[in-house]
């Protein structure tokens, strides 16, 4: 078992991870009769995208030496209606300004391995994933 849910009302649930005891609060978005007072399951599947990009990028980064702390990523998700889903997910990621970068060889390294996480993978096709790489 990876987590247990529970229905707190209001539109909220109470989230947790078995291994490590840790909690994640959702609650339905604004524009979908909730309080949006927490991420809400579509925020959790876009910015899912953008935490499994830079851990991918971290161990990478681990195994060629290269200290990648303060990269991060800004996430944007687009809804769609009929049916009501997420449309797209933008992914601005931002490295930090490292000698490393100054050679094109570890861009491609890293743009090639962040597009290879394993969410982005599991994502139905047609939502658009917009990713872009800021040095």
């Amino acid at each position: 078992m990876t987590s247990t849910i529970e229905y707190k009302g209001k539109l909220s649930t109470l989230c947790t991870h078995i291994e490590s005891g840790n909690q994640i609060v959702t609650d339905a978005p604004k524009d979908n009769h909730g309080n949006g007072e927490a991420f809400s399951p579509t925020d959790l599947t876009a910015t899912s995208l953008g935490a499994c990009m830079l851990s991918i990028i971290g161990i990478k980064a681990k195994e060629m030496g290269i200290d990648l702390i303060h990269t991060k990523a800004d996430i944007t998700k687009v809804m769609y209606a009929e049916p009501r889903r997420i449309g797209e997910i933008h992914v601005k990621i931002y490295f930090p300004k490292i000698d490393a970068f100054k050679e094109q060889k570890n861009k491609d390294i890293f743009e090639r391995v962040a597009m290879k996480c394993p969410v982005y993978f599991s994502l139905h096709p047609d939502i658009i994933k917009k990713v872009e790489f800021i040095y």
